[in-house]
């Protein structure tokens, strides 16, 4: 009879101090980040037989869409965050608009609830990923890039300050400055900018080890102020991985 308490003790004990771990250890909470990369200016498109960004808001409408779309999958615990590269739209909007188009894009945030992230530089994109949120609790479930891109690169500035160049991007060849442990396992990530399936992607997998859907071929932003829009394929593009 005793033998047979102090079995039962011990399983109390166990369970006991097994239940206050698993209380104890932090759940993991999820951040779906959208990025819009910036416009060009149509000082350096104008003389171009396919001027790009003919609407100052390609970018912005391709996540504001997402964004709406997110914010109907989310949990209450998940963290909806909008990463925009603020001195392309900044100078957009005095040069050529001629409006506040941040105060456009803050209202877009506010609709949806967005965590609002402007950023100036490479550095500061990669700083916010890696360092922003408290990583080893909180990992990207889902990522996707709205922009500027060629095979290689995103071009989060394009034709915004000088013509048909970027002064600020992120190169395949500087992925390894991303921290893997960042994403959470099977996270949903996508780049809707042009080429980026052609290499980008294939780099990614390796210095990320997880796989970016990219588009052999250009994306379509031409629509983009339709309901409900997504950039669109162009005929013979496919995504790929």
């Amino acid at each position: 009879m005793r033998i047979r308490y102090l079995i039962l003790g011990i399983f109390l004990f166990i369970f006991s101090f097994t239940s206050t771990q698993l209380r104890a250890a932090p759940a993991f909470q999820r951040e779906l980040i959208v990025v819009s990369g910036g416009p060009s200016l149509i000082e350096w498109e104008q003389y171009k037989p396919i001027p790009h960004d003919h609407w100052w808001a390609n970018f912005i409408r391709g996540a504001r869409n997402r964004l709406a779309e997110l914010r109907e999958q989310a949990t209450p615990q998940d963290e909806i965050t909008w990463m925009v590269y603020e001195p392309a739209y900044e100078r957009r909007g005095k040069r050529q608009e001629k409006q506040d188009l941040l105060a456009n894009i803050k209202s877009v945030r506010d609709k949806y609830k967005a965590h609002l992230v402007f950023f100036h530089s490479q550095k500061e994109f990669l700083n916010y990923l890696n360092y922003g949120r408290p990583r080893d609790r909180e990992k990207i479930a889902d990522f996707e890039y709205f922009g500027h891109s060629n095979r290689a690169c995103f071009m989060f500035d394009y034709s915004n300050q000088i013509d048909t160049g970027s002064k600020a991007w992120l190169h395949e060849t500087e992925l390894t400055q991303i921290n893997p442990t960042i994403f959470g396992p099977h996270a949903f990530i996508k780049s809707w900018g042009c080429h980026t399936g052609e290499s980008m992607s294939g780099l990614w997998r390796k210095a990320i080890h997880q796989p970016m859907i990219g588009a052999v071929g250009p994306t379509n932003y031409a629509d983009s102020d339709a309901p409900g829009w997504h950039p669109a394929l162009t005929p013979g593009g496919h995504w790929t991985h």
